[in-house]
């Protein structure tokens, strides 16, 4: 979400999507509160550090870390002020961090190497997540009183299967990493967070070709893409995506814009790569009641406060539409 304010960022999103409200991340206010910082304070007995090239293991917690552990609770205090204000519990709420891969891709060890090119730490920082993330659930669901479903964000995953992922020093990249190795340690934190928090876990990647397979095959319950961005697929990922819905795979389907836009579009606008993709696929186009999703396309941390409160409300109206669609479609 944009903006600095955590009160009023749980307002809007518990004012606008009151059954699937999130906790919202609010990059804008700097270290500690982006992806990586935000997910590293989950870290169990793994503390991390700035350093000028970005953040960095450490021996102890320092400033930085305890700053990002104070920024996460602050939110989780707005939200839970939100939903009483509300007065109305939501039936499950949405929380959300960095993926093993796009975690380990952002943190350096202590001689300057990324996590993810060793092994050892890898795992202890893989192990490290699972836990943390299950410990963070359990709080928000007894604060909040309601179920927590975790979304692993994993943006640099297609990077780091391509080996395009610059090193730490910028003068060389990351050898690319074997589909089935980043298989398996996304698999150990889905696995460990679906068990803490019996709920089904959702795994997002808003690349051109996210690694659906991958996804599936890790055991996610749930995908959340672009869908603005499946025009042209090849036909192994329209394959894939297919399977997943004949599957029973939900699908989280980015339509609406994160950034504020010249022209809003309309419920038809918004509503019209996800009404293709299933048309494209061969489904009944009341699959998107049963397991469809809409989203704004990838985040809304780039767009003004106005837009933001009004792609949340239209990201419900078209999943309204989705249940009861209007006669025009």
């Amino acid at each position: 979400m944009p903006g600095t304010d955590p009160l009023e960022a749980a307002n809007v999103v518990v004012g606008e999507l009151p059954d699937l409200p999130f906790l919202s991340e609010l990059p804008g206010r700097g270290l500690g509160a982006d992806i990586i910082g935000r997910t590293a304070a989950l870290l169990v007995d793994l503390p991390i550090e700035v350093v000028p090239s970005g953040y960095r293991t450490a021996a102890r917690p320092g400033h930085e870390h305890r700053h990002a552990v104070d920024l996460l609770r602050r939110d989780i205090d707005a939200l839970e002020e939100a939903v009483e204000r509300a007065g109305v519990r939501p039936p499950v709420i949405k929380v959300q961090a960095a993926g093993p891969w796009t975690l380990t891709a952002g943190i350096e060890l202590a001689r300057g190497h990324r996590v993810l090119t060793d092994h050892g730490a890898l795992r202890e920082f893989a192990d490290s997540l699972g836990e943390g993330l299950a410990l963070h659930a359990a709080e928000v669901s007894r604060r909040l009183e309601t179920p927590v479903v975790v979304q692993l964000d994993e943006p640099s995953l297609p990077t780091v299967l391509a080996g395009a992922l610059p090193t730490a020093s910028g003068y060389g990249t990351v050898p690319a990493v074997a589909e089935p190795d980043a298989r398996d340690v996304l698999a150990g934190v889905v696995k460990a967070v679906g068990e803490a928090t019996n709920q089904p876990v959702i795994v997002h990647c808003c690349a051109p070709r996210p690694p659906v397979g991958l996804f599936r095959a890790a055991g996610a319950d749930a995908l959340a893409i672009d869908a603005t961005l499946l025009e042209g697929i090849p036909a192994s990922l329209s394959d894939q995506l297919g399977e997943a819905w004949d599957a029973g795979v939900t699908l989280l389907l980015g339509l609406v814009p994160g950034t504020t836009p010249s022209r809003p579009p309309t419920l038809a606008q918004a509503a019209k790569p996800a009404l293709e993709l299933v048309d494209r696929l061969g489904f009944p186009r009341s699959l998107l009641a049963e397991r469809a999703i809409p989203t704004p396309t990838c985040g809304l941390a780039g767009a003004d406060a106005t837009w933001a409160r009004r792609a949340l409300g239209l990201v419900r109206d078209v999943g309204r539409a989705f249940v009861e669609p209007p006669e025009s479609w």
